[in-house]
């Protein structure tokens, strides 16, 4: 069951930036089949302490299972971006770091009945908490034609959008869209060859962020788990496409600019210190190697930060 899970992804590199204090109490925002979560442990020491979050319950049992032995791991079902409340009963001290693993897990891919891979047959689901909420087929069965072709636009940066919009529309004046099969049906009557499959990619990519709330999470988690940092710790960020990275590059940015006050504004009223030190300058990616053994891993770009005052 552990290899169906995502490989850990960057996983020096994520120890490199994120492991400081190995006495620590660390959290895994986006544990999934908990390979970061053991590459983490390996340098902690008795008195450290790590929490692992997951919206997917699968993942979560998974966890529980793989790390039933040890004491000083607790895994919580739930979205990082409510973690200020899932782990207020848990969490008496700040965190060392915070490490989020963006995307899905090859095993969420690789799992036809979840619905998240093009090139399976399976129920169009795409939820990454499956027991709770719209599943996608229910989600674009419901929406106009020009939301279809919005959220294409958005969130799969998909030039195709208006074209695919009108084949899915056409496709659900005959019968509902159920499965996997039915949305690649879709697409490909709208694309050519030559860019069906990229395309294909896109198209799924931007319903599951848009069902599942993705950027938004992503935006709201970070500024919370930014407060639950200590100072000097650690923020780990390692995203999958451009709108991810976009998200943290962002609130990265914010925290670390100093806040200036507007004209006629005192600075000692408004004026404060940067709260971030960005620490990597630009992203950090995977080596060829790297992606030759995972090739799931060629898209990957780490992004980490410091806090530097409460």
């Amino acid at each position: 069951m552990e290899s169906s899970f995502h490989q850990p992804v960057l996983r020096s590199e994520v120890l490199q930036w994120l492991v400081t204090d190995p006495s620590g109490t660390y959290c895994d925002g986006t544990v999934g089949g908990g390979g970061h979560a053991a590459a983490i442990l390996d340098r902690l020491d008795d008195s450290g302490i790590l929490i692992g979050i997951d919206r997917d319950p699968e993942a979560v049992e998974h966890c529980k299972k793989r790390f039933r032995d040890r004491s000083n791991v607790v895994i919580v079902h739930g979205s990082f971006a409510e973690a200020d409340h899932l782990l207020a009963p848990l969490v008496s001290k700040s965190f060392a770091g915070v490490l989020l693993d963006l995307g899905v897990s090859s095993y969420q891919l690789d799992t036809p009945h979840r619905g998240f891979s093009h090139r399976l047959s399976g129920p169009l689901d795409m939820r990454m908490n499956p027991s709770g909420g719209i599943t996608a087929a229910e989600f674009l069965n419901e929406l106009s034609e020009a939301r279809i072709a919005d959220l294409l636009r958005t969130y799969g940066e998909e030039r195709r959008a208006s074209g695919i919009a009108r084949s899915l529309i056409r496709f659900r004046n005959r019968r509902p869209i159920s499965t996997t099969q039915d949305l690649v049906e879709v697409v490909r009557s709208a694309t050519p060859p030559n860019y069906r499959t990229k395309s294909l990619s896109r198209v799924f990519q931007a319903v599951r962020i848009a069902l599942n709330g993705e950027l938004v999470n992503l935006a709201e988690g970070l500024d919370i788990l930014l407060k639950m940092l200590a100072p000097g710790g650690r923020l780990v960020a390692v995203s999958y496409h451009s709108l991810e990275d976009r998200v943290v590059k962002t609130v990265f940015r914010d925290h670390s600019t100093p806040l200036v006050p507007p004209p006629g504004i005192p600075d000692t009223v408004v004026r404060q210190s940067p709260e971030l030190k960005i620490l990597t300058r630009h992203v950090v990616r995977p080596s060829d190697q790297e992606c030759i053994l995972n090739p799931r891993a060629r898209s990957a770009r780490l992004r980490a930060a410091e806090k530097i005052r409460p």
